[in-house]
């Protein structure tokens, strides 16, 4: 395989970066297949629930398909739990990081987020502030995470929830992935856009009855 010729990068030339611009491109290309095979690895991890992590995340996904919410929607309601194989104590963050590039705003700042505000449900268990969402009161996509996570995320444990598998939503990932990063037309900043959507939910509700 042709490689660069330099071995320190400050002697690499125009064609060695040239050369490297054309592997990253087609490097980058393929996010949206890693991430769904690191998807997979999900089921190796955190256990304890009645669902797998992976369990989860698909299933928080079709609700969120249910609820007749849009691509971006879809995706990082699927993909909001990525990093808990790598990190963790900050997953949240980490998942953000990975969609920032190609999804709204909107959805980045609630992936970004709902740890704190997932914390609701169970940090008084714990000693814990349940309260932790407060020091966003008044922001402009504060409600958008308290649904996220009241509609997608917190009620996402139920084995007998009838869940869509991973393949239905290759699509939706390739497609997000596929967008050029950081396009302003996709990110929209400021813009927000209702999780809910009754009159495609009511098609699709019907179409996977």
């Amino acid at each position: 395989m042709r490689t660069v010729k330099f071995t320190a990068m400050k002697d690499g030339d125009r064609d060695d970066y040239a050369f490297l611009t054309e592997h990253e491109i087609d490097y980058a290309a393929k996010t949206g297949e890693r991430l769904l095979d690191a998807l997979v690895q999900l089921d190796e991890g955190l256990s304890g629930y009645k669902v797998t992590r992976l369990g989860h995340s698909l299933q928080a996904a079709t609700r969120a398909w249910r609820d007749g919410a849009d691509t971006d929607w879809i995706v990082c309601a699927l993909l909001h739990d990525i990093g808990d194989i790598y990190a963790p104590y900050n997953h949240d963050e980490y998942a953000a990081s990975i969609l920032k590039p190609f999804v709204r705003e909107q959805c980045t700042w609630v992936v970004e987020k709902h740890g704190d505000f997932q914390r609701l449900y169970y940090a008084h268990h714990l000693g814990g502030n349940p309260h932790a969402r407060d020091r966003f009161a008044g922001h402009h996509y504060f409600d958008d995470c308290d649904q996220f996570c009241e509609r997608w995320d917190q009620s996402s444990f139920d084995p007998d929830y009838e869940t869509l598998p991973i393949h239905f939503y290759r699509p939706f990932v390739l497609e997000v992935f596929a967008r050029r990063a950081y396009d302003p037309t996709v990110i929209r900043a400021g813009e927000r856009v209702p999780l809910i959507d009754t009159k495609v939910a009511r098609t699709r509700t019907g179409a996977s009855a």
